[in-house]
């Protein structure tokens, strides 16, 4: 599910399911905490690339094992545990103390966003396409919603979240949500030189402005992560989450009331 390397100054976490088009199993979320929790310990890695194998970087949750887990007879501890997971991987990458740079050259979609939203710098193709289409299937973007409106701002937010609007490379460069844009073949590379770039600084230094910019001036932030993870499981035990699930396992458009 990952391949994980490193090349120090910089350590590399790779999605690596290209089957499901690196969707976040509870597995690979699982995994994608242990990688981050190792590359914590190692002095030599001084920032981190979060990137992806395939065509698309990650299409979100695995909706294939929410189908499941909805089919029990009473899933809402189900749903709590897995939104609670989701927001610890969120939490670690927000304090983590070395910079992630997300490295894309693809489509993200639902909490594969949260990913790139919850990392520091983000280096694109001109392939990459984000968007966050949860209400399509009866579910909300708990974790996604706060993370877009602190990078990107209120009005984006509603853009994508309530209009299901999707934002192209061009786009997101223009909005903040991507930082640099490069060829393909490029995107590891750039990726690599911003870590080379962060040796040279003091790491008592990066890691303090890291917590000035995420829990200082995003003060708010990880209380209203909070707050949508708490909603998202609440919003997993509905109707409307129920159908949307069935019709995405059934392969045809859901019939919400």
């Amino acid at each position: 599910m990952l391949k994980v390397s490193k090349l120090a100054p910089s350590g590399t976490i790779m999605l690596n399911h290209e089957p499901s088009r690196n969707a976040l199993s509870r597995a690979m979320v699982r995994s994608l905490s242990e990688a981050f929790s190792d590359f914590h310990r190692e002095k030599s890695v001084r920032a981190i690339i979060l990137t992806a194998s395939g065509s698309t970087f990650c299409s979100g949750v695995d909706l294939k094992e929410w189908y499941d887990v909805s089919q029990d007879a009473d899933p809402l501890e189900q749903w709590e545990s897995i939104a609670s997971e989701f927001l610890e991987l969120i939490e670690t990458m927000l304090r983590f103390p070395k910079p992630i740079v997300v490295a894309m050259d693809g489509a993200v979609h639902g909490m594969g966003l949260a990913l790139v939203l919850a990392s520091d710098l983000v280096v694109s193709s001109s392939k990459s396409v984000f968007s966050s289409p949860a209400s399509k299937h009866g579910l909300i973007s708990g974790l996604v919603a706060p993370l877009l409106a602190f990078r990107c701002g209120g009005g984006v937010a509603s853009r994508m979240l309530l209009g299901t609007e999707s934002l192209d490379a061009e786009e997101a460069y223009r909005v903040g949500l991507v930082q640099y844009k490069v060829q393909p073949e490029q995107i590891w590379a750039k990726a690599h030189t911003i870590a080379c770039q962060v040796s040279e600084c003091a790491p008592e230094s990066v890691q303090m402005t890291k917590r000035l910019l995420n829990e200082m001036i995003g003060e708010s932030l990880l209380t209203n992560l909070s707050s949508g993870a708490a909603l998202l499981a609440t919003v997993c035990s509905t109707n409307a989450c129920l159908e949307g699930l069935k019709a995405f396992q059934e392969k045809r458009k859901p019939a919400f009331e």
